[in-house]
């Protein structure tokens, strides 16, 4: 099996022109994780998660400390939220490189990948390099498991 077998093919993404603010609207309206940044050929150059804009509203305390379990309230902190400048950037600004995979890339392959570059979700994309889709460590896993034995022989 590969990974065309189990990613999901209606995907949306957006160009690197777009706003921070536009595609947290876009990551609240389809509910997604991931938004692969593409050129105009439709080729991702880049991918923007769900990460990359929470970290926009965490105190910057928090990347120096090594545990926070003993933060038991961020305080007037919670209430905050990123400037409009900051929201008015473009999504160039955030996103991190796409690593990808080609459609033919086996499932083994591309969880070995997704663990090496502690990826939860990786675009998928075509010969020519276009996007098609995106696979996720949870439909990669299905797709593993259901070919295993269903009974004892």
């Amino acid at each position: 099996m590969n990974v065309t077998s189990c990613m999901k093919r209606d995907v949306v993404s957006v160009l690197a022109k777009t706003t921070i603010r536009e595609a947290a609207n876009i990551f609240v309206k389809k509910h997604i994780g991931l938004l692969p940044v593409v050129d105009d050929t439709g080729r991702p150059i880049g991918v923007i998660g769900m990460r990359d804009l929470l970290t926009l509203e965490l105190p910057d305390f928090v990347t120096f400390l090594a545990d926070v379990d003993f933060v038991h309230d961020f305080g007037a902190v919670e209430n905050t939220h990123p400037s409009a400048r900051n929201l008015n950037k473009t999504v160039k600004t955030l996103m991190k490189p796409a690593i990808t995979v080609e459609e033919e890339c086996g499932l083994l392959r591309a969880y070995a990948l997704m663990l090496q570059h502690n990826l939860h979700d990786m675009p998928v994309i075509s010969n020519d390099g276009k996007l098609m889709g995106i696979t996720s460590r949870v439909d990669i896993g299905v797709a593993i498991l259901s070919t295993w034995p269903k009974t004892d022989k």
